[in-house]
């Protein structure tokens, strides 16, 4: 849903990604519609409140005004936010003005939870869609005045977490709410680095009841993949595997599978990669990324390469530039007899998916990177040598094992790339996943 209120520079301060209100109906709704008065319904990042604000049409049109003053709270951080939820209860549901301004506040939930909350009769089930905005953006930007005051959130024991929806969690769980409903980065389950903390953090004290993964894209604005994850509090403290239904949606199709997460894989749900690479490790083969530019301008010779510019993507032709380069014969050997490069991204098509290949398909002898990213072309370098037959059935047994994977676990190990109209869900594969499956292959 489009926010007319605040510009694309806002909506990145914020974090900001308005939930479509069919999201609520879909998912949400079919959950809690036996429940509507045991609970009181809180958002704390209500936006619009289109996660909350759709069961007063459910309740009949005499019981509204009262039900919304016991069962209905919402809050939003900005002042256009909340007068906009104002006026919609005030206009659709015939809410009174001054009972709506009651129950309809702005605060800065992510500083602390509103501990008044705490105080009412009935219970909280929190639903909610946080901001996201990952704390290595925050940090780029401190400079700004407006993040700054970001990283004070990043305190406190939530020193360790990476992203705002992260605090969002933290400070629930602080709070012990015992029902939470949350529409956040499938990188919760999915990551590494970026979610093992709160991962940590969290999952003693909290199941998983069921998910929703979504990969098409929800959000106008962005194309991040998104989870609609229902929490439940354990009745005491556990470090048991977690598993729950995740129904997966993409396109037209959908499709229901148990997740398991564990407390030995960081509770990352696709842990059947890590178990499958730790008991089939037949090789302790070193090996090493990048061919970068100052090695090559350090080892100038008379021997005459050409190697494909990494970072130099020319749009209109659609390919890599080509550079020409003489070097010593110790590089000249070292980049002749390295003859593979790493896709770590999914392009979209079947001919595309990320794995190895060829540097001699290309028309060159070597990969050249000024500066280093993840989703570059990257050429691969092995100690010891190993000679280009064995390369060759090396690359064919590793794209075969990773497709056995992939299939496997519906490439639940990899990262979700982004939303894109290809064929399947675009993915990444880490250069340490790259280490650990070349590690189960025969030499």
């Amino acid at each position: 849903m489009l926010n007319t209120y605040s510009t694309k520079e806002n909506k990145r301060y914020y974090g900001e990604h308005l939930t479509p209100v069919d999201i609520f109906h879909r998912f949400i709704y079919p959950e809690i519609k036996d429940k509507l008065y045991n609970y009181i319904w809180i958002d704390l990042y209500a936006g619009k409140g289109n996660l909350i604000l759709p069961i007063l049409e459910k309740i009949p049109v005499n019981e509204r005004i009262n039900f919304f003053q016991k069962h209905i709270r919402l809050f939003d951080i900005q002042d256009e936010m909340v007068k906009h939820m104002i006026n919609k209860v005030v206009k659709e549901y015939n809410i009174p003005l001054h009972i709506a301004k009651k129950f309809i506040q702005k605060r800065d939930n992510l500083k602390n939870f509103p501990l008044n909350l705490l105080k009412e009769n009935l219970p909280l089930f929190h639903i909610t869609n946080p901001p996201y905005l990952y704390i290595g953006y925050i940090k780029k930007h401190q400079t700004e005045n407006k993040y700054k005051k970001y990283l004070d959130y990043f305190t406190n024991g939530r020193e360790k977490l990476q992203d705002l929806y992260q605090i969002a969690l933290f400070n629930d769980l602080k709070a012990n709410i015992k029902n939470m409903v949350y529409i956040i980065p499938t990188n919760f389950i999915y990551g590494k680095s970026g979610s093992n903390e709160i991962r940590k953090v969290f999952f003693p004290y909290y199941s998983i009841k069921k998910a929703y993964l979504i990969e098409d894209k929800i959000f106008e604005s962005t194309g991040i993949n998104v989870g609609i994850f229902f929490f439940q509090k354990k009745k005491q403290i556990s470090y048991n595997a977690i598993e729950f239904p995740a129904t997966k949606i993409y396109k037209n199709r959908s499709i229901t599978k148990i997740i398991t997460l564990k407390k030995d894989y960081n509770y990352i749900a696709g842990n059947e990669f890590e178990e499958y690479v730790r008991n089939h490790k037949k090789n302790n083969l070193n090996i090493s990324f990048y061919l970068m530019k100052d090695e090559v301008l350090n080892n100038k010779g008379n021997n005459k390469v050409i190697l494909l510019n990494a970072n130099k993507y020319n749009k209109s032709k659609g390919e890599y530039e080509k550079e020409i380069y003489y070097v010593n014969d110790h590089l000249y050997k070292k980049i002749k007899s390295n003859i593979l490069w790493i896709r770590t991204v999914d392009t979209g098509s079947c001919n595309g998916r990320a794995g190895l290949y060829s540097i001699t398909d290309l028309g060159v002898d070597g990969i050249i990177t000024e500066k280093p990213y993840r989703t570059h072309p990257i050429q691969i370098f092995f100690d010891p040598e190993l000679s280009i037959e064995k390369q060759i059935k090396l690359k064919e047994e590793f794209n075969s094992c990773l497709e056995y994977l992939r299939e496997l676990t519906d490439s639940e190990f990899m990262t979700t790339y982004k939303y894109s109209n290809s064929e399947y869900t675009r993915k990444y594969l880490g250069l340490s996943q790259v280490k650990k499956l070349i590690s189960t292959l025969e030499l």
